[in-house]
């Protein structure tokens, strides 16, 4: 899959403009004033929640590589990883497209790049799973699906919920023991006409992936349990951010309630089909995060999340395709170089 320009800037607009028709009905003139008394601690731990996101990312992907991803390396394979996620639709993601990122930039084989990313995204998917749990169960003392939603969208959360954590188990167990089942699932998933058309390029990715699999067996279970706590701290940071923006500008905040929302709300943004949930996910925080606060604060904290939590990446993601794809021109009219140069040596 291609990430073009077009798609990156497409996807940020998207985000803009639902973000500011939330602005248009929710912002009053009380909100600078609220604004004037922000926690300046507050605003301090946000931003080191995303370097703890960015840090505990990076070395969960060091670790994995057994030190063939260099820091530096694995840095930039998580910005990419982020990047790419927030450019593709949430349902496909953006780990199947980092491994080509990995190749280019580190010099790693492709093989080696996929297996990295396949453990990676197997921790996310058992961490999703034990997520669904606790939503679920924390789900009989707490409101965590707003009552504004009704019995229905309880109901439907909670279906969705499930049928999720069926996918996360199909997918750990096919992963792990037999890899051909999620090859025949998504085969037949995607044979579906609305799907159809991405077929051939989803089973392909299926097939490396299967390819690959075999080495994560041979893991020992130590090697699991150090990635899975990385990932749980990659997660746990991305959801401490909206939970301390909501604090630094309303202390007064129900903070576990917030946090568990924040959870259910981003377990429903992985389903979302605009790239990294973009334009949906803004509507979820409304209405998850949204009855948590004052209304004039709802399109402040909301754009606060977006730019720490989603502009930023985009913006690095932009940097490091540049980046790349400067690298690679100059590799070329080295190359070129290097060439001419030895035909004007065997002319003379």
């Amino acid at each position: 899959m291609k990430i073009s320009m077009a798609s990156v800037v497409t996807a940020v607009v998207l985000s803009l403009v639902v973000l500011g028709i939330i602005g248009g009905f929710t912002l009053e003139g009380t909100t600078l004033s609220r604004i004037a008394r922000v926690n300046p601690l507050g605003l301090l731990l946000a931003a080191m929640t995303v370097a703890v996101r960015v840090l505990c990312g990076t070395w969960r992907l060091h670790f994995v590589s057994k030190g063939r991803l260099k820091w530096a390396g694995a840095l930039r394979a998580q910005l990419a990883w982020d990047f790419f996620s927030n450019v593709t639709p949430s349902t496909i993601g953006g780990g199947p497209i980092t491994p080509a990122y990995i190749v280019r930039d580190s010099h790693i084989r492709l093989g080696e790049a996929t297996s990295i990313m396949l453990f990676a995204m197997l921790m996310d998917q058992i961490w999703f799973a034990l997520a669904i749990v606790v939503v679920l169960v924390s789900g009989f003392w707490l409101e965590i699906i707003p009552a504004a939603l009704g019995r229905l969208g309880n109901v439907t959360f909670t279906v969705y919920f499930l049928a999720f954590m069926f996918w996360v188990c199909l997918f750990g167990y096919a992963t792990l023991v037999r890899p051909r089942i999620l090859e025949r699932f998504m085969d037949m998933v995607f044979r579906l006409r609305w799907l159809n058309r991405i077929h051939r390029r989803v089973l392909d990715m299926m097939a490396h992936l299967r390819e690959h699999a075999h080495v994560l067996r041979t893991q020992r279970p130590g090697f699991y349990v150090k990635g899975f706590v990385l990932t749980v701290l990659v997660w746990l940071s991305r959801y401490l951010l909206v939970v301390v923006l909501l604090w630094s500008v309303f202390p007064n905040v129900d903070v576990l309630l917030a946090f568990f929302r924040t959870v259910a709300m981003m377990l429903g943004a992985l389903v979302l089909p605009t790239p990294g949930g973009t334009g949906g996910i803004e509507g979820l925080y409304a209405l998850m995060v949204g009855p948590l606060i004052p209304d004039a604060l709802l399109a402040v904290t909301l754009f606060s999340w977006r730019l720490l939590g989603y502009y930023v990446f985009v913006a690095a993601g932009v940097y490091l395709t540049v980046r790349q794809a400067d690298r690679a021109l100059r590799g070329k009219k080295s190359e070129t170089s290097a060439i001419q140069s030895e035909l004007r040596q065997l002319r003379s």
